[in-house]
């Protein structure tokens, strides 16, 4: 009787598994899955509505049509498109964002973790910029229906370099990508980093951090 090596039997159950999907969330069992967020069940994700309870709003969001409020500290404002403001969106696999901003506002560096992201301009001119794992940076300023594309997880911004209002739509392959936004992350968590971690990162005082604390109001 011959007997297969190990190796041997490695490849064919590997080949005799369903390869992966290239979405990043799990792909869909039913046509919808609206979300319901007065469940008491707790998923990777959020559980279905029942489908005697589905109407048709629940397809639609209006979110995006109204322009965001820029007087901020970064003179921008990202409206979410997500499963948590639309949750028409829930197990698709897919979510937007509108990002508002004033003259010069920037959308500061940031990172999703979970979604690649591809944008257009709308309006304006926009400074496009991220980094690789390897700490190349690339960047484009765009004009209106230019577009750019930033790999999951890397960090990135956006920078109005206009004298005037500009606007951006993004996509994610994600319902919900998630931001990690690296100023507010650094100097405003809650419990706060060491002083001590962002000295000794960024080698500067403890007065500089403070200050750069006491601009997020931390």
């Amino acid at each position: 009787m011959m007997f297969l090596s190990s190796s041997l039997i490695c490849l064919i159950i590997s080949l005799l598994l369903p390869f992966p999907s290239n979405s990043t969330d799990p792909d869909p069992l039913q046509d919808f899955c609206i979300a319901d967020f007065n469940s008491s069940v707790s998923v990777n994700g959020f559980p279905c509505k029942p489908t005697s309870n589905v109407i048709s709003d629940d397809f639609f969001f209006a979110g995006l049509s109204k322009e965001g409020n820029t007087s901020n500290i970064f003179g921008s404002l990202v409206t979410s498109g997500n499963v948590l403001s639309f949750p028409g969106v829930n197990t698709l696999g897919i979510s937007m964002n509108r990002v508002d901003f004033a003259p010069h506002g920037i959308n500061p560096p940031h990172s999703h973790p979970r979604a690649t992201e591809s944008g257009v301009v709308i309006s304006g001119r926009v400074l496009v910029g991220f980094v690789t794992t390897s700490n190349v940076y690339y960047s484009r300023i765009l004009g209106v229906g230019e577009m750019f594309v930033i790999p999951r997880g890397l960090v990135h911004f956006q920078l109005n370099v206009g004298d005037e209002k500009a606007l951006i739509y993004t996509a994610f392959n994600s319902q919900l990508p998630g931001s990690v936004v690296v100023p507010t992350t650094l100097f405003a968590s809650k419990p706060p980093i060491p002083n001590q971690v962002l000295t000794k990162a960024f080698q500067v005082e403890a007065g500089v951090v403070n200050e750069i604390r006491s601009k997020f109001g931390s």
